[in-house]
């Protein structure tokens, strides 16, 4: 095997490949270091996925199995370009270019009835969302601005748009009934087995099992009440109307893969409420499915006047919605991988706190963005432009970032741990001596999911940023909300670390809202600060 692997990927980072890869080769065998690559694009991995359909000519190997298992050694090292984390439009349309290519691959099954297609179903669900990462991340990040290219970017600011302070741009959350409300968190013992039960009035139901844990597991376990998340949604849309905003959300549907599409399916239902209402059987027989976007559900009734009348009718009565292309029609709700929150949001910030409307024309935003988990890094950050107007990219120091990520880290809502409630009922976690780890009482169509942080994973990255706090001599912030039942139990790993390596004085504990704050004063200044986060904000903050 090669020196170096370098991922073979989709898109633009594949096309910059042509030029850049040669380049990276000569460079590395002037020193005796070759540089080879593994095919980790959306279509390779298909391809991969379906073996016994291609012939000996169209064979492709598993490549990022085989790195799976490189990652885990001494010698790896991988260069890791930018893949598409595919949402179910993006994975059907890839599937048809192949097909039409001469690949005998199955079709993605939206309603598998035989085995076959519950077969090609599971294995496509394996392959779309964020599925590269999590197998190859076997480190914690450690991600910052190189100095030369800081320096670039100061000497040649990009623009950056006007902040008023009298914006209407804001972000909304849920105020309760969320991910982050209801959220318990447990920091295991002993290494453990668990299995996921949904308890009904008919009976019992394992929906995961057979789910290990070593000691010192941190385990948590949430859910999102659909009847909360459809009330809110339904809230926001008349205050958009009335404060004469666009009315946009920010997901997260490639990474949390599960639990971010039904979400969003939430929010074309209540965009279209009216339509649902009227016509819920007749868009069912055509299979119409919410989750799937406003993109889709337009195909599907395509020729049929009394709906698109109805949508028409409906489109008007609402507010104007945040347009990913205005001129194409292209609206926020089109697709749910088209708006993801940690590029969508620093766009709309950037430019002054403005999105694209309908009308081709930039206006103000209602964010909407349901769980309020991470929002109040947004909320927060928009309260400071409105305050101070926009940075100086010329001067503004910047925010490093070691992120929480290895072996899994808070995989939020893309795990195989996170389910739709077919029914009203109990969710309990159960370890293999019986005892209740977690438990929620749910409805019908509730968003339950569970995540974990590992116990070498977790010191590891505290003493990434103890080092990366020593190189750099700058302020260190843990973003972590003590009340929040996941952060404390972070902290309790955190703060004995600190203290026994003498560096507690270097670090400061805040919850996002305040870090977040804290960071744009720093910067402000044109100093440095280093963002200690989990998985999540380690992606969100990137951008931001």
């Amino acid at each position: 095997m090669s020196d170096i692997i370098y991922t073979k990927v989709d898109e633009a980072p594949e096309l910059a490949s042509a030029s850049f890869l040669p380049i990276i080769q000569k460079f590395a065998a002037a020193a005796g270091v070759s540089v080879g690559t593994k095919d980790i694009s959306l279509a390779g991995r298909i391809l991969a996925t379906f073996p016994e359909n291609l012939t000996k000519e169209q064979f492709q190997s598993d490549d990022l199995a085989e790195l799976g298992r490189l990652v885990k050694t001494p010698e790896a090292n991988v260069i890791k370009l930018p893949n598409i984390s595919a949402s179910v439009p993006q994975l059907k349309a890839a599937i048809a270019e192949l097909q039409a290519n001469g690949f005998n691959i199955p079709d993605y099954p939206d309603v598998p009835e035989t085995d076959a297609e519950k077969d090609a179903q599971a294995r496509y669900d394996g392959i779309k969302g964020s599925a590269v990462n999590p197998v190859l991340r076997e480190g914690n990040s450690d991600r910052r601005a190189a100095k030369a290219v800081k320096s670039f970017a100061q000497n040649n600011p990009h623009r950056m748009g006007d902040w008023s302070a009298d914006s209407k741009t804001k972000v909304s959350s849920m105020s309760g009934g969320d991910f982050f409300s209801n959220e318990v968190s447990a920091t295991l013992a002993k290494e453990a087995t668990a299995k996921i039960v949904l308890e009904t009035a008919s009976g019992e139901t394992v929906l995961k099992d057979g789910i290990t844990y070593p000691a010192g597991t941190v385990v948590d376990a949430t859910f999102m009440s659909a009847k909360a998340l459809n009330t809110f949604l339904a809230e926001q849309i008349e205050e958009t109307k009335a404060e004469g905003t666009l009315f946009s959300l920010h997901m997260k549907a490639t990474m949390m893969k599960v639990s971010d599409p039904i979400i969003f399916g939430h929010a074309v239902k209540a965009f279209l409420a009216p339509v649902f209402e009227t016509h819920g059987d007749a868009l069912a027989d055509l299979g119409v499915n919410p989750n799937a976007g406003l993109g889709d559900l337009l195909a599907r009734v395509d020729g049929n006047a009394a709906i698109l009348a109805d949508i028409e009718s409906c489109m008007a009565s609402r507010p104007p919605m945040y347009m990913v292309d205005s001129d194409k029609g292209i609206t926020n709700l089109h697709v749910s991988s088209d708006v993801i929150i940690d590029a969508s949001m620093p766009a709309l910030i950037r430019a002054g706190g403005k999105g694209w409307g309908p009308d081709g024309k930039e206006g103000d935003s209602n964010c909407v963005i349901p769980d309020n988990s991470y929002a109040p890094v947004y909320d927060e950050t928009i309260k400071f432009f409105k305050e101070n107007g926009k940075l100086n990219p010329a001067t503004a120091g910047t925010v490093q970032n070691i992120g929480l990520m290895a072996q899994k880290a808070e995989e939020y809502g893309s795990h195989p741990t996170t389910f739709e409630m077919p029914e009203a009922g109990v969710v309990k976690m159960i370890l293999d001596d019986g005892t209740v780890l977690h438990e929620h009482k749910v409805e019908a169509n509730d968003i339950w999911r569970s995540a974990s942080a590992r116990k070498a994973p977790i010191e590891d990255w505290v003493n990434l940023a103890i080092d990366r706090q020593k190189a750099e001599g700058c302020q260190a912030i843990f973003w972590l909300d003590a009340s929040r039942a996941h952060d404390a139990e972070l902290i309790k790993y955190v703060t004995p670390i600190l203290e026994a390596k003498g560096v507690a004085d270097k670090f400061t504990i805040m919850a996002p809202r305040e870090a977040t704050r804290a960071s744009f004063e720093t910067i402000t200044k044109g100093e440095n600060s280093i963002a200690i986060t989990g998985n999540v904000l380690r992606d969100y903050l990137t951008d931001l």
